[in-house]
């Protein structure tokens, strides 16, 4: 059994928890909504064991990091910030950033605004699509047509909050499962749970498994949903609410290619994958350096959970090329 050594590190003026394994060069992997460290369960100890440094933290707002109060303190630039900070706290030059979700833009960011401290980058789940002309908020409201996107549905303050925390537990193993690639497809013209009905809850389409899913044993999820009980969801939310503040804060940077070694992996079942096809295909301009494009047959949402092997040796032959 690797160990996991959890500590808590100053940065950027919070607290960040962190779990890491292993010893060698620094691999800095940064979880998305609505997750924690323990997404990255299957990778800390094949990267451990590889020869690296492999250091899982709680994003802030998660866990137990610190959870800033207002909306702003989750602007992108503080959590590029947060990662920068971490880095040197760790007692390290440079990292490898890997993220998944919410957490493959923070990398995507990472790499792009600090190429001296973030030497390589993998995306999980959502492709680098560079700082563009239009404001987000719009593109979304295109998006959904007559129904809501689910980041407009997420952007006032305590609106999601009322539906999730309603019962932590229904809500967390719905979405899920919902959108990882177990789920069922969604019958003609039924919508997705990307979208939601003007007056519905999110949930409405939610369906929710006979048994667990082999990927989320029940003490995976009772984890998550400890975790979540205790915490809340606001954190993970304001992370959405920050949108058009990034949009506005990035200016300067768009259309900015990121041009350290980057790797992106993808499920072919999975929402930002299937929407981030035009990014996909523009890589060879945004990702000058590109390792490789990865998209994984079956797989949903939960990448690195989902396809543990694949995740792990697509990180490992990135990582043996830097």
């Amino acid at each position: 059994m690797t160990e996991l050594n959890h500590h808590a590190v100053a940065a950027n003026g919070i607290r960040l928890h962190v779990v890491e394994a292993g010893e060698g060069p620094l691999v800095l992997l940064v979880h998305g909504f609505p997750e924690s460290h323990h997404s990255w369960r299957h990778q800390l100890p094949v990267l451990a064991a590889a020869g690296y440094r492999a250091v899982a933290l709680d994003v802030r707002g998660y866990g137990r990091s610190s959870a800033p109060t207002e909306i702003p303190a989750y602007r992108m630039l503080q959590l590029v910030a947060d990662n920068v900070e971490l880095v040197a706290a760790l007692g390290a030059d440079q990292a490898v950033v890997v993220g998944h979700d919410w957490g493959a833009p923070i990398a995507w960011t990472s790499a792009l605004l600090r190429p001296d401290v973030f030497r390589a980058v993998a995306g999980l789940s959502v492709p680098y699509s560079p700082p563009g002309d239009a404001r987000p908020t719009h593109i979304f409201r295109a998006m959904a047509g007559e129904e809501e996107f689910y980041i407009e549905y997420f952007q006032e303050p305590g609106r999601a909050e009322a539906e999730i925390e309603r019962d932590v537990r229904s809500w967390l193993l719905g979405f899920y499962f919902s959108i990882s690639g177990d789920a069922p497809a969604p019958a003609a013209g039924a919508g997705t749970v990307g979208t939601i009905p003007h007056g519905a809850a999110m949930s409405d389409r939610f369906v929710h498994p006979a048994e667990m899913p082999e990927w989320l044993p029940d003490e995976d999820f009772e984890l998550y949903v400890g975790e979540f009980e205790r915490t809340g969801f606001t954190g993970g939310l304001n992370r959405y609410r920050n949108v058009d503040r990034d949009w506005e804060d990035l200016a300067p940077l768009r259309h900015r290619p990121i041009e350290v070694p980057a790797l992106f992996v993808g499920g072919d079942r999975d929402g930002p994958t299937i929407w981030g096809r035009p990014a996909i295909d523009r890589f060879p301009e945004s990702l000058p350096r590109l390792h490789a494009s990865i998209i994984l047959s079956g797989c949903g949402h939960w990448t690195q959970q989902e396809r543990p092997r694949e995740v792990n040796e697509a990180l490992l032959d990135f990582l043996a090329a830097l």
